[in-house]
């Protein structure tokens, strides 16, 4: 018994962690762009463009347009996350109008909603894609707004900058990011 107790904690700690469960990464599925590789599981970098892609139809569908700036990028042992900070303010009566369209458009997209937070100071929305991808957008200190992607585990290579360009400041070499600082018309001011 003592000699099979090792593994059987390795592969319980595997399962536990995802990292095991090759078949969840199929190149298919409605995620975004990129497809993997032949062998149907994708490295870091392809993960890292997918998510990428995933947050840029996240912005494109929420109208009007926010500012938004990269936040840093992370990986893990074997996943990779990508971050995009909100640079428009968001006042607290437009908040839910920005969850409500983001949420909208995954549905739309076949995301799976995992949860929704309607609390008034930090709300936010939590989804998965078919292919694994966790993604949300959430209220954070002073009401900025921050964006996520979580890839499912996947081949660990190494992990390029993102190629989009923001639509606005770059921030570049700056963290942490500084709060909202820009006022637009409909997100800044009052609910109608």
């Amino acid at each position: 018994m003592s000699r099979l107790f090792p593994v059987v904690a390795t592969v319980l700690a595997l399962a536990l962690s995802g990292c095991g469960n090759e078949g969840t990464m199929s190149g298919g599925g409605s995620s975004g762009s990129g497809s993997g590789r032949e062998s149907g599981r994708m490295d870091m970098q392809e993960a890292a463009e997918r998510s990428d892609a995933m947050l840029d139809a996240v912005l494109e569908a929420v109208d009007p347009d926010l500012q938004w700036a990269h936040g840093p990028t992370t990986t893990r042992a074997c996943g990779v996350t990508r971050r995009r900070a909100v640079m428009t303010v968001v006042s607290a009566d437009r908040r839910q109008t920005f969850l409500d369209r983001a949420e909208a458009f995954w549905r739309k997209s076949d995301y799976r909603i995992k949860a929704v937070n309607k609390d008034e100071v930090f709300p936010a929305v939590y989804a998965v894609t078919e292919a694994g991808f966790g993604v949300s957008v959430s209220f954070r200190g002073k009401g900025q707004a921050f964006l996520e992607a979580d890839s499912p585990c996947v081949k660990e290579s190494k992990v390029a900058p993102p190629a989009a360009e923001p639509n606005g400041p770059a921030y570049e070499g700056v963290y942490p990011l500084p709060r909202p600082n820009v006022r637009s018309g409909f997100w800044s001011g009052p609910a109608d």
